[in-house]
């Protein structure tokens, strides 16, 4: 059977009842709050990005951690706390992102955060660089129930590769990665399904054939070409593609560049998810790298209370009203992911 069929079968077998009612109840509201003009909400989110830490080993040049340019506290995501936002959630969500910055395996106990949640019935997805996926770390992972597993590897040559992921070792990050299928197949496992994430930028973008090539030969399960994010774009940057199909921006007939997407009066995941930074902060989405847009505080309240406040709806009625000008939406280019089986 096709692994992408597999992996979306597993994912459609956390489904109950009462997720599907919640499902429901979010959907509606939605779509309903996109009709008024002004935010309702009637369930619980469906999805939630958890961030384990905002440490990181490599420092790429278009992310805060790798820059060491956080305007927040940095730390590590308390277990006991952890379980607690679980605990309240599992019920209604189905699915859970173990990332937001930094790289979550530096978590001394990350695969045991990841078997809390698998043992709730939660599919589990996280992001890494995959320097840390030892033998003994990826047996872990496969045994800690982990549904997705993205590792990103943005070049098929080491020259290639730490262009951007600076302080980068490729053959680390394909060690991890064979490590990972070999535990699947020692186990017995078709979990985690594992993709490449190639985030195309100029200098890596002619080896869009070759990372396909290395994913089969390594044994992944796909391939995922990811669009860059760069924050000064409008007089050009390096990293921009000469390849639009991979570019999240286009030149004007000025020379200037601007998103390709056109930036709508609406977004789902203001309805459906949200993050949870290490320290219990709830922020809109995972383009608040620096948790500007707090809504509220898992210390203080239960989510539940911080997901229906009136604080909450004035922000997704912002958002409705005029998503433009919302400084963390300025550069949003949701749906701009190339996927490429391998």
């Amino acid at each position: 059977m096709n692994r992408n069929l597999l992996d979306g079968i597993n994912f459609l077998s956390k489904l109950t009842p009462r997720r599907t009612l919640n499902a429901a109840k979010v959907f509606s509201s939605y779509y309903y709050s996109r009709m008024t003009g002004k935010a309702s909400h009637w369930g619980l989110p469906l999805s939630i990005a958890i961030e384990p830490t905002t440490s990181c080993n490599l420092r790429c040049p278009e992310c805060p951690s790798g820059l060491r340019s956080f305007t927040r506290p940095t730390g590590m995501l308390d277990e006991n706390f952890y379980r607690s936002v679980i605990d309240e959630l599992h019920r209604d969500m189905m699915y859970m992102i173990f990332y937001f910055q930094g790289e979550p395996y530096l978590h001394p106990s990350f695969t045991e955060l990841v078997k809390y949640a698998s043992s709730k019935n939660i599919y589990t997805a996280t992001s890494t660089n995959a320097h840390f996926l030892d033998d003994d770390n990826a047996r872990k992972t496969v045994e800690s129930g982990l549904d997705r597993l993205i590792i990103s590897i943005d070049g098929t040559t080491q020259e290639t590769y730490e262009q951007y992921r600076k302080g980068g070792r490729l053959a680390k990050v394909i060690e991890g990665a064979e490590n990972i299928v070999k535990w699947k197949k020692k186990l017995n496992s078709k979990k985690p399904y594992t993709i490449f994430q190639f985030l195309v930028v100029r200098h890596n973008e002619h080896q869009t054939e070759e990372i396909k090539t290395l994913a089969k030969k390594t044994g992944v399960d796909e391939v995922a070409f990811k669009t860059a994010q760069v924050y000064d774009y409008e007089n050009g940057n390096d990293l921009i593609p000469l390849n639009e199909k991979y570019s999240r921006y286009k030149k004007n007939g000025d020379g200037r560049f601007h998103i390709k997407n056109e930036l709508l009066n609406h977004c789902w995941k203001m309805w459906h998810s949200c993050v949870i930074t290490w320290d219990g902060k709830v922020v809109p989405c995972c383009f608040d790298k620096d948790a500007s847009h707090q809504l509220g505080d898992v210390n203080e309240n239960s989510f539940s209370e911080i997901w229906n406040s009136q604080s909450y709806n004035r922000f997704r009625t912002s958002l409705l009203k005029s998503r433009s000008s919302i400084d963390i939406c300025s550069n949003c280019t949701e749906g701009t992911k190339v996927w490429a089986n391998s």
